[in-house]
């Protein structure tokens, strides 16, 4: 007989393992379920959050602070939402393994594993869901007084193609390692200025213990000076008596302002070692490891006289990343206007060879090229100048002057080009530009507010073309590799339609050879440290002269301007209070159609200028008395010793007079020196043409002229701060159509006499108080 194996069981164990199958086996049966679960259940925890989130966000509006709780609560729905959508993206593979109607898998250890997952994610969904009530999510603080910012935040663009891995390694190295000096080398237009204005603004996103940030921009004309103002700025020391210190004092005081301190320094385009031990500066070093140094600079040579640390290379953009930017400047609305376009673009893009301003700027003037034939043309240009030129020429200007080439029309490229008479870097007031293409002629319109417009519109015109940069409302500035290029056509390539000599900024303490002034048409010897002009040039086609800026120029020898026949502008403003007076032979600029002597100490006008009002030397000879038959706008300010400006009947095409802080004038034009030759008093009416009058603190002006005037163009006429002036050259038969304004004080208004009864009723809706 065969013998029977026999188990016996208790009915309570096999319970358990019946359970425990069944349990495991519920994974897999009810996986698909789940799944759909899941997916519902994430959308209403997804909903919640936004809800929580909406209300956070209005509270903190409100100035008020999440509960640590809620921000708990959010983190955590995050990361299960995180790992609820990686299920969920995983589901079909796994539900394909399931069989027997769903209630068996071919691969069981998969399918219970995953189950299992998504059981336990829909139980912490549904868990979250149920915690996400809250009766209040913020709660108000008191309020503190926000902390000074470590740093001044500068404008860019938000996102830096193909610097942002650059950016982090300079900021790793800046914050994490013991490098003091960092130096940021690479050619002209290449994104070195972006790199650190990033670096400047991520001291803002990022907290550091620095306490101080410090932006200076040094340029070509090392100052130390204009280095120590712009550390002083930052750091509170400010005002007359220390900007008189000399710079060994200053030194000292921001020495001692900063030792304590843990600062980064910013120096933005440097071309030679910056001495800061001079500038008052604590060198970073094994003494001093608190403090930073980070500068930009074209030359290598300049990392190390300056011993830097560490250097990095700004280098051109490889292809992607410039073919990114360019399409970005560019437009997809244009890209995708043909369908030749994209890779004639390619081309135009591969051309740039990499350089960020170039692919800007070209890209910019490509911006609604819509056509094949317009980018085939880009293309051949590029290609054509490229070949042409050597050196610097070759690799860059040709790309640049391509967008200038761009320009509409010949007087847009002439006012483009007046701008780098300007010092490198430099801030140029956009009335004070338009004022020199006024000057010039470049300007077509007939009347002065026509012109101003256009030439308002020029320079939107330019910054939009990414040839000049608007850095405040009523300023702009040329990029130093976009003024060197307009330096490179204005000076070589075009130099027998422009012939420029520009010696701005480049601090000169003599001028140079008057020799080379002979054939020059435009001539800037601003901002220099020149003492005398002591040789008379010959200069028959010099149409503008600056010399502006010039804080040590004490003489202009006499005979100066005597072969100046063709000068329309000349600019001496902001030379210091060294140079008192004029130079005797001003009345040989017969062309001069902008005089600009403001803020100088000049006090007097010369001798000649006040014998223009002398008839009888007229009548007996600049009969013909126009001889500022060009002048066109007069501005004048603080010429304290100034009694009238008889002269301007001499201007019969005067548009525009501008009078500020006189304290000896009482008349405008002088009856009495009218008297003396009564003989011509018949011929001339003065300010036919003017067009705008403008008065402020005159407090002894009595009279503008002795009888009514025309005022046949007059738009407006402002006075301001003249009590004696109790009666204006007006009657009934003055601007006869009333379209000019009168501004001024209401009481002043009221104590004016009139010609007549009738006058003053002509005039009264003339006036805004």
């Amino acid at each position: 007989m065969g013998s029977i194996f026999q188990i016996t069981c208790d009915g309570t164990i096999f319970n358990r393992c019946l359970d425990c199958f069944l349990g495991k086996a519920a994974y897999i049966s009810n996986l698909q379920d789940n799944l759909v679960a899941l997916e519902t259940e994430l959308r209403k925890l997804i909903a919640a959050k936004n809800d929580v989130m909406t209300a956070v966000v209005n509270a903190e509006r409100q100035q008020m602070r999440r509960l640590d709780q809620v921000q708990v609560w959010v983190s955590r729905a995050d990361a299960v939402k995180t790992e609820a959508d990686e299920l969920i993206r995983g589901g079909s593979q796994e539900i394909e393994k399931l069989c027997l109607r769903g209630f068996c898998s071919r691969n069981c250890t998969s399918s219970y594993k995953f189950g299992k997952q998504v059981a336990k994610k829909l139980r912490a969904v549904e868990t979250l869901i149920a915690e996400g009530v809250f009766e209040a999510v913020a709660a108000e603080v008191v309020p503190e007084r926000a902390p000074e910012p470590v740093a001044d935040e500068r404008p860019t663009e938000r996102t830096v193609v193909g610097l942002q891995s650059q950016l982090e390694q300079v900021w790793t190295c800046l914050v994490e390692e013991s490098a003091g000096i960092i130096g940021l080398y690479g050619m002209g237009g290449v994104g070195k200025t972006t790199l650190l204005t990033h670096i400047n603004n991520k001291f803002l996103e990022s907290p550091t213990n620095f306490d101080c940030v410090i932006w200076v921009v040094v340029s070509k004309d090392l100052r130390l000076e204009k280095i120590q103002e712009d550390i002083g700025k930052k750091i509170g020391l400010v005002g007359d008596s220390w900007k008189s210190r000399s710079v060994e004092e200053k030194a000292l005081d921001i020495f001692r302002s900063l030792r304590e301190k843990r600062i980064v320094l910013l120096l933005d385009d440097i071309w030679e070692r910056v001495d800061l031990t001079k500038v008052g500066v604590p060198l970073p070093g094994p003494q001093n490891t608190t403090s930073k140094v980070v500068f930009t600079t074209r030359l290598i040579d300049v990392c190390g006289s300056m011993e830097a640390d560490r250097k990095f290379k700004v280098a051109c953009l490889s292809e992607k990343d410039a073919w990114e930017l360019f399409r970005k400047k560019v437009g997809e609305e244009t890209i995708g206007s043909h369908h030749d376009i994209v890779e004639l673009a390619q081309t135009v893009a591969k051309e740039c060879g990499g350089l960020p301003l170039a692919l800007i700027t070209i890209g910019r003037a490509m911006a609604y090229k819509k056509t094949a034939e317009e980018w085939r043309h880009a293309v051949e240009i590029l290609r054509r100048s490229a070949s042409e030129f050597a050196g610097l020429g070759k690799e860059v200007y040709p790309l640049l002057k391509f967008s200038y080439d761009s320009l509409q029309n010949k007087t847009i490229r002439s006012c483009f080009l007046y701008c780098c008479l300007y010092p490198e870097d430099y801030g140029i007031l956009k009335w004070d530009l338009i004022d020199g293409w006024i000057g010039e002629g470049f300007l077509e319109e007939s009347d002065r507010f026509g012109a101003e417009n256009q030439g308002y519109y020029i320079v939107g015109t330019l910054v939009h073309a990414c040839l000049l940069e608007e850095i405040e409302d009523d300023k702009v500035k040329m990029h130093d590799v976009v003024r060197d290029m307009a330096l490179w056509i204005a000076c070589e390539i075009e130099k027998e339609k422009r012939n420029f000599l520009v010696c701005a900024g480049a601090g000169l303490k003599e001028a140079p050879d008057v020799k080379r002034w002979e054939n020059v048409r435009r001539l800037s010897l601003m901002q220099n440290q020149i003492e005398t002009l002591s040789e008379v040039p010959a200069c028959p086609h010099l149409h503008t002269l600056f010399l502006a800026s010039n804080n040590s120029l004490q003489r202009i020898t006499d005979g100066f301007f005597q072969f100046m026949p063709s000068l329309k502008v000349f600019k001496m403003s902001n030379c210091g209070n060294l140079i008192l007076e004029l130079p005797f032979g001003m009345s040989k600029l017969g062309s001069l159609e902008l005089l600009d002597i403001s803020h100088t100490y000049i006090q007097e006008l010369p001798q000649e200028l006040k014998l223009l009002i002398d008839y009888t030397e007229i009548v007996r000879k600049r009969r013909e008395p126009f001889v500022f038959r060009s002048l066109h706008r007069v501005t004048i300010d603080s010429c304290l010793k100034l009694k009238d400006l008889t002269f301007l009947v001499f201007a019969p095409n005067l548009k525009s007079l501008s009078l500020f802080n006189f304290r000896a004038m009482e008349e405008i034009i002088s009856a009495g020196k009218f008297a003396e030759v009564p003989e011509m008093m018949g011929h001339i009416s003065p300010f036919e043409n003017l067009r705008s009058l403008r008065l402020s603190h005159l407090p002894n002006l009595k009279s503008i002229y002795w009888k009514p005037l025309p005022f046949t163009h007059l738009k407006e006429m402002v006075v301001h701060g003249c009590d004696q002036l109790k009666k204006l050259p007006l009657d009934s038969n003055s601007a006869k159509e009333r379209k000019f304004v009168i501004r001024g004080q209401a009481d002043w208004w009221d104590r004016l006499q009139w010609e007549d009864e009738a006058t003053q009723i002509a005039f009264s809706s003339c006036f805004q108080p």
